[in-house]
């Protein structure tokens, strides 16, 4: 069927009317809602995991990094604690095993502080001291006999507490050292004391045994912030130290500082219980850093990736929603102004299937008076022009059958009544849907071929819809084929319960996407005038009246379609 020109004049009206800037403006406003929603929904969770995920790395690569530093400072705490412990048991020890006039022989005192530097090491010297503050015993390498040390507060505190643990100091000796010292009763508010020194390298070299990085550093300060021990960054032993003095705790912390150039440090720090020694550890958190720099830089990385990955695919899908949506609208329009064209032929129709009835009638009053007249020829023998008369009344009687046979196709084929099954001859069926297509394709020089078998079995279904199932399907095959084309059309039994007809055209084909598409509703290649509906339509029809279409087509090779239909068919299903 040609297009109607007033058809084409209003979709023309449709894309060059004054409203084509305001509908384009809605389209681009549609496109960037949707890009803008669409991105919020889809990126604020990613980035904000993302967020999430950074501080929970951060967290645990702290954590584990800050745990074996806790560790190793507890470990070293204990360490120094039972160093400390193991020599003032030792000097209890012998306070308690070897009596106050023993101790005061010089060789007695020597072969003990001989016994103690084999079995635990790092002393150097012993002396006792009575009530009064006197040394009156003392064996090592200074001469400090007879020394006073009662305004000394050390002699004081170990009255009290019965021992005492000094700081690091250089003394006489001249070298860094501390002293344990520790009291024995002698009855009636008498006592001594029993003092050793022992060498403060010993602490130091107890501190070098943890694994240190070239970036730490391990030492003792005091109370005061006196270095007990060397320091790597912070000076040499009896120096004072820069690190302010963390509060007292009796477990071993860690807390990040910053130096005096502003960079951050972790300071890990155990207070040593009775004495007056503080365990200092400091990290430079390098290694960390790096770490963290390296997962902060692969989530940053990711997230970037994913935003840009995700944005060209919403921009993609946006676009492509957007045009979709303008397709549909144009399409929409396009249909809208198709039914309403459809709806004028469909009253042309009815118009046509009023006048063949009303036709009908004079044509039976024509057909009767020329009967008439025949019978009255037939008996008048000697009426002039008898012969020619008899020509012309059976050329009349002729054209009356003729126009007959045209209005009851065109009656049978335009009447919309309410379905109805009927037994149907297909080889007639055919033959009258042929007389519909029969001018066109003489004028388009295609041949029809149409075979069906002498005992085709007639069936029950409807036959005005089953007529334009045919005539849809032959219509779209003079289409294809083009001037010049050929239609085979078959029919044959299939079993004793259905029957197959199958119309094939040796157009150029249908390509193996279309083929997937083509009864889906407004899918057409027609793109002049095709409004994508007769295929859906037809198949809709077959599987009301019970039966199945399918198609066979390949690109070159001309398109088959196949319908099947039962023979017996009680009801036609909505």
């Amino acid at each position: 069927m040609s297009q109607d020109p007033h058809r084409s004049a209003e979709m023309a009206e449709i894309t060059s009317e004054p409203g084509l800037e305001k509908t384009q403006f809605r389209y681009r406003r549609l496109r960037k809602y949707s890009i803008l929603l669409t991105s919020l929904v889809a990126l604020t969770p990613l980035i904000a995991m993302t967020i999430i995920n950074i501080y929970q790395y951060q967290k645990a690569l702290k954590a584990d990094m800050l745990f074996p530093i806790l560790r190793q400072v507890s470990n070293t705490r204990h360490s120094l604690s039972s160093f400390i412990v193991e020599r003032q048991s030792a000097l209890e020890l012998v306070i308690r095993e070897i009596p106050f006039e023993e101790l005061r022989d010089q060789e007695r005192l020597a072969g003990a502080l001989s016994h103690m530097k084999e079995s635990f090491g790092g002393f150097v010297d012993l002396g006792i001291i009575d009530s009064k503050g006197d040394q009156v015993s003392y064996v090592g390498p200074y001469n400090l006999a007879g020394k006073n040390y009662r305004d000394q507060d050390w002699f004081h505190e170990v009255g009290l507490r019965g021992v005492h643990v000094s700081d690091v100091f250089m003394g006489h000796r001249g070298f860094p050292h501390f002293v344990i010292a520790v009291v024995h009763g002698l009855g009636e508010g008498d006592y001594y004391v029993l003092r050793a020194t022992i060498d403060s390298d010993m602490l130091y070299r107890k501190i070098l045994t943890q694994n240190l990085r070239p970036t730490s550093d391990a030492f003792l300060v005091n109370k005061s912030g006196i270095l007990q021990t060397p320091s790597r960054f912070y000076g040499a032993a009896l120096e004072q130290c820069s690190i302010a003095m963390p509060s007292y705790s009796t477990n071993s912390e860690v807390v990040e500082l910053k130096d005096s150039g502003g960079k951050p440090y972790f300071l890990s720090y155990a207070y040593i219980e009775d004495t007056p020694f503080i365990l200092m550890e400091t990290i430079q958190p390098e290694s960390f850093m790096e770490n963290w720099l390296t997962v902060r830089n692969n989530l940053i990385w990711f997230l970037s990736i994913s935003v840009i990955l995700i944005l060209m695919v919403i921009v993609w899908g946006s676009y492509h929603m957007v045009g979709r949506i303008r397709e549909a609208d144009l399409k929409r329009a396009t249909v809208l102004h198709q039914i309403e064209y459809t709806n004028k032929m469909a009253s042309i129709g009815r118009v046509a299937a009023g006048v063949a009835h009303e036709i009908n009638n004079p044509m039976a009053i024509i057909n009767e008076n020329a009967g008439m007249v025949k019978d009255i020829l037939s008996v008048s023998e000697s009426f002039p022009l008898r012969d020619k008369m008899q020509k012309h009344v059976d050329s009349i009687l002729t054209s009356v059958e003729r126009c007959s046979r045209i209005t009851h196709r065109l009656l049978g084929f335009a009447k919309r009544m309410d379905p109805h099954i009927e037994e149907i001859d297909l080889d007639q069926l055919l033959k009258d849907v042929l007389g519909f297509i029969g001018k066109e394709a003489l004028h388009r020089n295609i041949t029809v071929n149409c075979e069906v078998p002498g005992d085709m079995p007639k069936i029950k279904s409807d036959k005005g819809q089953l007529q334009q199932v045919l005539l849809n399907i032959l219509n779209n095959g003079i289409e294809a084929v083009g001037n010049g084309g050929r239609i085979d059309i078959s029919a044959e039994p299939k079993g004793d319960r259905r029957v197959e007809i199958t119309i094939s055209d040796d157009g150029p084909g249908i390509s193996r996407n279309d083929l997937d598409r083509i009864f889906e509703p407004f899918f057409t290649t027609k793109k002049e005038h095709g409004t994508g509906l007769g295929l859906s339509i037809t198949y809709g029809i077959v599987q009301k009246l019970g039966g199945q279409i399918s198609v066979k087509s390949s690109l070159g090779a001309g398109t088959s379609f196949t319908v099947a239909l039962p023979i017996e068919n009680s009801a036609i299903r909505g």
